[in-house]
């Protein structure tokens, strides 16, 4: 049976977090506030626990979700051949609105579906979902909705869509996605090569990410880019599929 807790009072919000890491504990599924829509949140080191969250979701594994981190320094345990562009733009954008693919550590034992050996890296902005992170370390996040459905803005919203396959639902209020003014999903850039390329324009634009690398590249124009409700997978080679 799923429980929902309101985050916005401090003993619920607590318990829903002592909750939620046991859920992740036990590889089962929990949805969470992210800076952009509400995602469902599932161990990233557990086949077990990312088949369930993309059995959730409807979604198979040509669309693996990407994994969420707490802090920045948590990248060079996940990914290999950093540049150093693109460490600039994790300093300059994380917590926040920017996704960066990788080349995964060859020597993580993980399955997130068919990456490629890549891997997509972001640090959220939001209080709820850092603090989880840093309970849980690294999960694998997508957003909190039925494949080919609108992402979720509300913790109403996702319990509508995915019921009681998930554990756990933590509640922060209506997204920022809700409010008008950010109505876009994370910027996805490709860092698995020498000249980094935006696939994805988001929340962050390329004019404010070509301050920080001038040499970034765009793989094409905003009209050839996925919609935001349900963050399907850019037109990429990562195979990643955005929460």
């Amino acid at each position: 049976m799923s429980t929902t807790f309101n985050c916005a009072d401090e003993a619920s919000r607590s318990e829903g977090l002592a909750s939620a890491q046991q859920a992740i504990a036990h590889k089962q599924c929990v949805v969470m506030p992210t800076d952009t829509v509400y995602g469902i949140a599932a161990d990233a080191f557990s086949p077990q626990a990312v088949a369930t969250l993309l059995a959730a979701k409807g979604r198979g594994r040509n669309m693996p979700p990407p994994v969420l981190i707490p802090r920045a320094v948590t990248m060079d345990g996940l990914a290999v051949d950093v540049s150093v562009d693109a460490r600039k733009l994790a300093e300059a954008f994380w917590p926040g609105g920017l996704t960066l693919i990788f080349h995964a550590q060859p020597s993580l034992t993980w399955d997130l579906g068919d990456t490629r050996g890549t891997v997509a890296l972001r640090v959220p902005n939001d209080p709820v979902a850092l603090d989880l992170l840093s309970m849980t370390g690294p999960l694998a996040v997508s957003s909190a909705n039925r494949s080919g459905h609108a992402a979720a803005l509300t913790v109403a919203e996702a319990e509508e869509q995915l019921g009681e396959s998930v554990a756990v639902y933590l509640e922060g209020g209506s997204r920022p996605l809700a409010e008008g003014a950010d109505r876009q999903p994370s910027t996805i850039v490709d860092a698995t090569s020498s000249t980094l390329r935006v696939v994805r324009e988001g929340s962050i634009s390329i004019e404010q990410l070509r301050e920080v690398v001038p040499e970034l590249e765009h793989a094409g124009s905003a009209d050839d880019e996925p919609s935001p409700a349900d963050e399907p997978s850019p037109t990429d080679e990562s195979g990643h599929a955005p929460a």
